[in-house]
């Protein structure tokens, strides 16, 4: 499951990405509303967390430029206030969801996990299953021919794309966009190096097949 943070305050949405990430989700940040709509149109996101008082662009514009384009995303808006008006001024904007600050950081987790369970542009199905491999993406957990794989963050996302393409090969593109945050060198090792380990981790016969110069199936 992929994420935005949209925050301007850079420890607290770095601290915020650093936790999800250790949720299993692939975390993107903004710190302003200009960015955030800017990294929405490149990417699928499932949920975006969204502070209302951005610079640049208001928290505002940005919820209702991407309901009103359709991107698909769920929406949980932060807000310093947590007054009843507030929050029903954030949900007729279209967000999804409503926060406010200070909070906890258990209840935003825990907010994100619903909101991804409810889908988002990007969202699939938390139980996937194809040739003996089965991963619950909610769980987190997966396994082949009922053996439990210890699998990291990075390599349940790529295992999760490989299976939800149901046997079609997905691009090296789609692998970085999808499974790394941020921007990374298309020449980059990278994904290579990942699926050489999720390939050791799945054991024998092997089940990832190689497409030359396009990407990978399974």
């Amino acid at each position: 499951m992929k994420v935005l943070i949209v925050e301007d305050e850079a420890e607290l949405a770095d601290l915020l990405a650093d936790g999800l990430r250790r949720q299993g989700f692939s975390v993107d940040t903004a710190g302003d509303g200009a960015q955030a709509l800017s990294r929405a149109a490149g990417a699928s996101y499932d949920v975006v967390v969204l502070d209302r008082d951005l610079p640049v662009l208001h928290g505002d514009a940005v919820c209702r430029t991407l309901v009103a384009t359709g991107h698909g995303a769920r929406i949980l808006m932060l807000t310093a206030s947590g007054s009843l008006a507030e929050r029903v001024d954030g949900l007729n904007l279209g967000a999804d969801d409503y926060l406010a600050k200070p909070f906890a950081y258990t209840e935003l987790v825990a907010r994100v996990h619903a909101l991804a369970r409810r889908g988002g542009a990007g969202a699939r199905s938390t139980v996937l299953a194809r040739d003996g491999v089965v991963l619950d993406t909610q769980r987190h957990l997966a396994e082949r021919d009922g053996r439990l794989l210890r699998l990291s963050p990075k390599e349940m996302l790529i295992l999760e794309l490989l299976l939800a393409a149901d046997g079609g090969v997905v691009t090296h593109g789609d692998l970085l966009d999808e499974a790394w945050e941020e921007a990374v060198d298309p020449r980059s090792t990278v994904v290579k190096v990942a699926i050489h380990g999720l390939r050791r981790k799945l054991g024998e016969p092997p089940l990832i097949e190689s497409v030359p110069g396009i990407g990978y199936r399974l």
